[in-house]
């Protein structure tokens, strides 16, 4: 019977009867949009769940149109966002009780103000490239691979909105279930149990610190209300120090940061494309916006106190996998390195404390989510015709895959920040807020550009240029073609918010300027 029924056409338009109804019930007012946002692609999933696997074409629709609303609404966020104001804006109460909590009124709190409001933006942008992307290029276990990306869409919008220092936790900790699973199922190599192991260890140990600290913050303030313990919680300096410790360890696998970064590279090379961009689009930003959301508001003194062990951390990872980008023979893991270099430059930005460089750090983040999400695309478009990611397999592909080529050379260029792209204004900034702090870490950090152009002209010349190679390891370059229409949709939205960021910063900055006041007077006051 209910194969009867999802076989006709009575089911699509029951479901988008049902999709309007719920759209309706949550946006009459931007009261609830940020509900909407996050349980919007559960309740799409549910309806995937219970579809017929053989209907792969109807579940990819469905899927795609869940993600296509859930981005188009984060717009509304954006356009009916107050510049002016620093506090948190479209806040929710939702009336959900802690048991263990002797209040009567716990509360989720929801909201969104300048530093998470790009964060949901890129997030939802990202998971509907990451399914467009995915649509002829995933042939087994097809409804479980995009429920896995719907859930984890809501799992990431959550952490960008919640105000509550336990849910972000539970929510933080929980993205890690559905990574695990998509490069576990759907890695390409034996490794990938390696691999998701790896992400799941790493990132776990780090947490449990978090969590502990949660609870001392619990047992010392009474509640876990990001609000109340901001405006309320006097810590001794010795507290601050060790509860900025049990969150560092957990953030700073998140960034990564150096010595916790080995996790990254392995989950790049053995997660399939769509997971790549994920992973270096929005789960390494987890770890920056941690500092910028937890780490310095709660505890300002701690973090003056460790800027010296952030900054070396910082340093030592920028250089040191610049320079093992370099010797990589593997596409995916030249790309893996170069996200490290770009994230712990971004934490130099964070560490700056200033309205400068806490604003290039969100805008670097912001344009490594654009960039090497692209790059990782522009991988995944080769290794979908020729089955390879080693890179003496490649050359001359501009003879065969112009449009490629330019495509390619474009975000290069980003790569390396070059002037009137996104990742020129981030870098600018983070180094223009960072030596006011310290001349020598901005000297430093900015060996990571040089190194940056080194690497990523020698892997452009080396894919793109030269002769093609016939027929080697059987990969027939002469009988491919270049990208097709869905290929050069996916890359657009990219490529337009790079230029954009490039040529116009102050659409983003306008956003934040409020909200960094506000975080930079809490850590000086």
């Amino acid at each position: 019977m209910f194969k009867l029924f999802t076989s006709t056409n009575l089911f699509p338009r029951i479901l988008l009867s049902l999709s309007i109804a719920f759209i309706y019930n949550f946006v009459t007012s931007m009261d609830s949009i940020l509900s909407f946002l996050i349980f919007f692609p559960l309740f799409g999933s549910f309806f995937i769940a219970w579809l017929p696997s053989e209907q792969k074409t109807l579940i990819k629709s469905i899927a795609l149109f869940i993600s296509g609303v859930v981005f188009l609404f984060s717009l509304s966020l954006f356009i009916n966002f107050n510049k002016s104001l620093s506090k948190f804006q479209f806040t929710e109460t939702v009336n959900y009780w802690f048991p263990w909590d002797s209040s009567s009124s716990t509360f989720i709190l929801l909201g969104v103000d300048g530093i998470s409001l790009f964060f949901i933006l890129l997030t939802t942008l990202l998971i509907f490239i990451c399914l467009l992307s995915s649509w002829d290029n995933i042939h087994t276990h097809l409804k479980e691979y995009l429920l896995a990306f719907l859930v984890l869409e809501s799992l990431l919008l959550g952490v960008f909105m919640t105000l509550n220092l336990l849910m972000f936790y539970i929510l933080f900790e929980a993205t890690l279930i559905p990574m695990f699973i998509i490069i576990l199922t759907w890695g390409s190599r034996e490794r990938k149990i390696r691999a998701a192991n790896m992400l799941f260890l790493y990132t776990l140990f780090g947490s449990v610190f978090m969590l502990a600290g949660i609870l001392y913050i619990y047992w010392v303030v009474g509640s876990t209300d990001y609000q109340i313990i901001v405006a309320s919680a006097q810590f001794t300096s010795f507290e601050q120090r060790l509860l900025w410790l049990s969150f560092f360890l957990s953030f700073a696998t998140k960034v990564p940061m150096l010595p916790v970064h080995i996790w990254l590279p392995e989950a790049h090379v053995e997660a399939p494309t769509a997971g790549s961009v994920i992973l270096a689009g929005i789960l390494l930003k987890l770890g920056s916006y941690g500092f910028l959301r937890f780490s310095l508001p709660l505890f300002p003194e701690a973090n003056f106190y460790f800027t010296p062990l952030v900054y070396t951390i910082a340093v030592l990872g920028v250089i040191y996998t610049s320079l093992t980008a370099i010797r990589q023979t593997d596409f995916k893991r030249i790309i893996a390195y170069t996200s490290v270099a770009h994230m712990n430059i971004v934490m130099i930005g964070v560490y700056s404390f200033n309205v400068i460089g806490l604003g290039g750090s969100i805008l670097q983040s912001i344009s490594h989510g654009f960039v090497s999400s692209a790059l990782f695309l522009i991988i995944g478009v080769v290794y979908d015709r020729f089955h390879t990611r080693l890179i003496k397999y490649y050359s001359g592909l501009v003879h065969i895959m112009p449009l490629y080529a330019l495509i390619f050379l474009f975000f290069t260029m980003a790569n390396i920040a070059l002037p009137g792209t996104s990742s020129f204004v981030g870098e600018f900034l983070i180094l223009a807020g960072s030596f006011k702090e310290n001349t020598s870490v901005t000297f430093l950090a900015a060996t990571g550009m040089i190194l940056g152009g080194a690497y990523s002209l020698w892997l452009y010349n080396l894919v793109i240029y030269g002769n093609l190679k016939k027929d080697e390891g059987n990969l027939h370059l002469k009988y491919s073609y270049d990208i097709n229409r869905r290929e050069f949709y996916i890359f657009l939205p990219l490529l337009i918010g790079t230029l954009l960021m490039g040529i116009y910063p102050k659409v983003f900055l306008d956003s934040l300027d409020a909200s960094l006041l506000n975080l930079v007077f809490q850590l000086k006051s």
